[in-house]
């Protein structure tokens, strides 16, 4: 698994020359950098599978955008809301990391959310500063072993949202994973606040899919909200490598 310093945008890059996702330079990159933490539990003996990780990690980031204590502004406002905004007025950064044993109870016992998918569990924290992590996150290995699905995952429920991975970038289960949380935010960013509650209440239900090339180019111009990495790792700088399908996003 890798560092992920990844961006996106939504449609056309010219029509959002200040995204907190764009590969350039923009105005937010004067402000002080956060990062959104990820831990996923690897234990050797039972990793979890790849797709199953993915889906998780997407929903781990959505229940800290929904949470109460990421929300509010002023006197009644969450603890967390304030690293929120600072995380979201730069850039959009997700770094996932790896624990196992008493590496991931020591992660576990700092403030943050565990999400659990069927066989992959997640903690996300609070923003904390690009060079401001707790030591007992800042410890943690960002490389190390990949993961696999043991069987293909099957097809995607399309009354539900759909994170389409691109079939054309290999990608470590880290990146990848801060791939899919990228998408799921930039769809949360899209809804309504009726749409972002629906979807809330229901669980956050979403699937994490690879679509042929055909499918793929079909989704890319579609409209839907896009992830484009900046290339700090792993890949080439702009590519597409996440479409974020909400049934709601539709066109």
């Amino acid at each position: 698994m890798s560092s992920n310093d990844t961006s996106a945008q939504v449609g056309d890059p010219e029509h959002t020359p200040d995204s907190p996702f764009r590969h350039e330079n923009v105005s937010r990159d004067e402000a002080p950098q956060f990062v959104l933490p990820l831990v996923v539990h690897l234990e050797k003996t039972a990793p979890p599978a790849r797709t199953d990780a993915l889906e998780t990690a997407a929903r781990a980031v959505l229940v800290m955008l929904a949470d109460e204590r990421s929300l509010g502004e002023g006197e009644g406002e969450g603890e967390w809301a304030q690293a929120m905004r600072d995380w979201q007025d730069a850039r959009i950064r997700k770094v996932v990391r790896r624990a196992r044993g008493a590496e991931w109870r020591k992660a576990a016992a700092l403030p943050g959310i565990t999400v659990t998918g069927k066989s992959a569990e997640v903690r996300v924290f609070p923003p904390v500063p690009l060079d401001g992590w707790p030591k007992e996150l800042a410890k943690l290995q960002v490389s190390g072993t990949d993961l696999d699905d043991p069987e293909p995952p099957g097809e995607a429920d399309r009354s539900r949202p759909v994170l389409w991975m691109s079939p054309d970038v290999d990608m470590s289960a880290g990146k990848a994973m801060a791939q899919a949380g990228h998408g799921a935010q930039l769809a949360w960013w899209e809804l309504t606040d009726e749409q972002r509650t629906e979807w809330r209440e229901a669980g956050f239900p979403l699937a994490v899919r690879t679509p042929d090339a055909a499918h793929w180019r079909e989704l890319t111009a579609s409209g839907l909200p896009v992830v484009r990495d900046a290339g700090f790792t792993e890949i080439a700088p702009g590519s597409c490598t996440v479409v974020a399908d909400h049934p709601a996003l539709r066109r």
